[in-house]
């Protein structure tokens, strides 16, 4: 979750966090307009760098202003003078501060009914005391971000959803989905174009890195791909809206229950499916659910959602071209009972291409592991029909704090090009991850490393168990003999405990002495 740098970080972080300190809303109250302050800034500025560019290329017509749709052909907001950023920095001290940001929310909304941000932007800014809500208004203004080309902005948003997610706990996790993750998933799916669909969609972040995706590989994101999304919490499908707006992006997000309702008629239709669906979720009524088409391997007789959410995602992919890759509980892997007899079904349809573990420590609010999952109907029409691809991530990470972890560039950039690799695809160079992938692949070719990764037959597979967990088959790292390193490394620990053991023995006779005197003493 990169942010330019810590200071600002922090800055941000802190002139916001005084609202817990200085009123009596809860980080739950206050996350969504703080979020909105920001996305009311960046829109600001991206519709600055537009209206720049539109009278450059209007000064020679009569025509020098330009309308709401070109603004829109630009992926960008259109701004209202009533919105800029200026004119609420700039108002009079006794004018009503919170007032004149609820009404600059109303008037973005009315302005832009093509991004579908009707009733989405936050408008409880009367709850927020004046002087908090200048002060925010005042540190969101003192940020360049003319070195970021607007980035930066979209770095600090999801930088906030993080914070918010983790001061959350628990439920921070509906909304936000860390950023390695996401990134890591959009990278092996390579969503270049057609239609996306997250039915669990959060706050966007699956949309967001797809449509970056698309861009950075010289594609165009508005025309390139199609969005769809469904949440059944409001306060999450309004941030999600808010983050697609923040970017420029375009989606249909709908308030419904991805259990009971298939209101984007995606059966089948899907190019691409990814998500974060709620872990080992309970209290779904099976009798709505019974004969739907969405769940062709059978309904769980646990009460345990993980295998409705895997056959949803199964479902929804477009037969014979379909993707899918979500993030899932470890348990998933090695379910019994019924669960065991669906992912044999889905194994046997040769759907299932890589699985990939990764460590504890990814999530801001809770330190389990996960495992992630990538479903391919094309593959069928590949030599790796019979295979799966399984990878022991769990190693690689870079330690951002004591509780949190992430990948580097180059770390996800390999993982992606072992995927890559695997698939006959050509690897990415873009992070400088050639050096890690020379280490284990000296060949440039697709490899079994042990510890790392492992390619087995569906024959392999049915004798784990029908077991998907990569453990299983990955094994572990064979690391090479070092002789003098040993004896070094050993020297070291022996006189290290040499060191420790006369400590003890001195500890243990002042403790000796100590209570002679005080038997001496009492005599």
């Amino acid at each position: 979750m990169a942010v330019m740098n810590s200071s600002i970080e922090k800055k941000l972080w802190d002139a916001a966090d005084a609202l817990r300190t200085n009123s009596r809303l809860k980080s739950s109250e206050y996350a969504t307009p703080v979020l909105g302050l920001i996305f009311l800034r960046f829109a600001d500025y991206r519709f600055t760098l537009a209206k720049e560019k539109i009278e450059t290329q209007n000064q020679n017509s009569r025509r020098q202003v330009g309308g709401k749709i070109d603004y829109q052909h630009l992926g960008v907001l259109y701004v209202p003078e009533t919105a800029r950023y200026s004119c609420l920095l700039n108002l009079p001290e006794d004018a009503d501060i919170s007032k004149a940001v609820t009404q600059a929310m109303k008037d973005i909304e009315e302005e832009n009914p093509a991004f579908d941000l009707k009733g989405a932007l936050p408008q409880q800014y009367s709850r927020i005391p004046k002087d908090i809500l200048i002060s925010l208004l005042k540190a969101f203004s003192e940020i360049d971000m003319s070195e970021h080309n607007g980035d930066t902005f979209g770095a600090i948003y999801e930088y906030f959803l993080g914070k918010f997610a983790s001061s959350e706990g628990q439920k921070g996790g509906e909304f936000f989905t860390p950023n390695s993750l996401v990134r890591l998933i959009v990278e092996i799916l390579e969503p270049y174009s057609g239609l996306l669909l997250d039915p669990a969609c959060g706050s966007g972040g699956m949309f967001v890195q797809s449509a970056k995706f698309v861009n950075y590989h010289n594609g165009s994101s508005d025309r390139d791909i199609s969005i769809y999304g469904q949440e059944n919490v409001m306060d999450t499908v309004k941030l999600c809206k808010m983050n697609l707006a923040v970017h420029g992006i375009q989606g249909d997000i709908r308030l419904f229950n991805t259990y009971y309702e298939n209101v984007h008629k995606c059966y089948q239709r899907m190019n691409y499916v990814m998500a974060n669906p709620p872990f080992n979720a309970k209290g779904v009524d099976k009798d709505r659910i019974k004969g739907d088409r969405r769940y062709p391997f059978g309904i769980p007789t646990t009460d345990n959602a993980n295998y409705i959410w895997i056959q949803e995602f199964y479902s929804a992919m477009k037969p014979g071209e379909g993707k899918a890759g979500f993030v899932m509980a470890n348990s998933a892997a090695d379910a019994r009972g019924s669960e065991l007899e669906i992912r044999k079904q889905i194994i046997e349809k040769q759907a299932v291409d890589v699985m990939i573990s990764i460590g504890s420590n990814f999530f801001y609010n809770v330190t389990l592991p996960c495992t992630l999952w990538f479903f391919d109907n094309h593959k069928t029409n590949h030599d790796r029909k019979d295979t799966v691809l399984f990878i022991d991530a769990r190693n690689t990470f870079t330690q951002v704090d004591r509780a949190h972890r992430e990948f580097s560039d180059a770390q996800l950039e390999f993982l992606a090009n072992i995927v890559r690799m695997y698939q006959n695809k050509d690897i990415e160079n873009h992070f400088n991850s050639a050096e890690l992938l020379q280490e284990q692949f000296p060949n440039g070719k697709y490899q079994d490393v042990a510890g790392l990764c492992k390619v087995a037959s569906i024959a392999d597979i049915e004798a784990q168990g029908w077991s998907l967990n990569p453990g299983r088959y990955v094994g572990t790292q064979v690391e090479e003999f070092d002789e003098e390193d040993f004896f070094d490394s050993f020297t070291a620990l022996n006189a290290k405990l040499l060191q420790l053991n006369e400590q003890a023995q001195q500890i243990e006779r002042a403790i000796e002495e100590n209570f002679l005197l005080l038997v001496n003493g009492n005599e």
